[in-house]
């Protein structure tokens, strides 16, 4: 499958797997000097580039494990959705969860996209839901 890319930036970088293997491929910083990102801070990170996700797909923008590990940074939202309809640009909302600030320079990979199947359901709302062993138990209710 092949996901056509827009760079909107003659100085963005292409989504690029680290491995032949790899699920995600890397999104890099679109900077025109290196910023710094206070702890406890957010900040919105360009990537120059825009994407044509299939119907039926949906990008998933997720951490990279060392960031996030080592230097404390990763998607404010935990995860971020580019839908199939988006053609903007994919921005990363980058947050700083360590203690000290760090900084993101032009080129840093800061985040990886991954290309998922999405089932489109309808939501249909209904007096009743069918039963289950566990029910409507939630957190901790299976077990340690």
């Amino acid at each position: 499958m092949e996901i056509r890319i827009k760079k909107l930036s003659e100085n963005a970088v292409m989504p690029r797997r680290s491995s032949a293997s790899a699920a995600g491929a890397d999104l890099c910083a679109l900077l025109d000097a290196p910023i710094e990102i206070e702890p406890g801070a957010t900040v919105f990170i360009h990537t120059g580039i825009a994407a044509e996700i299939p119907e039926g797909f949906a990008g998933f923008v997720f951490a990279r494990s060392g960031l996030a590990s080592k230097a404390g940074l990763a998607p404010a939202n935990k995860v971020g959705v580019v839908d199939s309809d988006y053609r903007g640009e994919i921005m990363v909302a980058l947050h700083n969860h360590s203690n000290a600030p760090v900084t993101v320079s032009g080129g840093d990979r800061i985040a990886q996209l991954v290309i998922l199947p999405v089932i489109m359901v309808d939501y249909v709302e209904v007096e009743e839901l069918s039963g289950t062993e566990r029910g409507a138990g939630g957190f901790g209710s299976t077990g340690k």
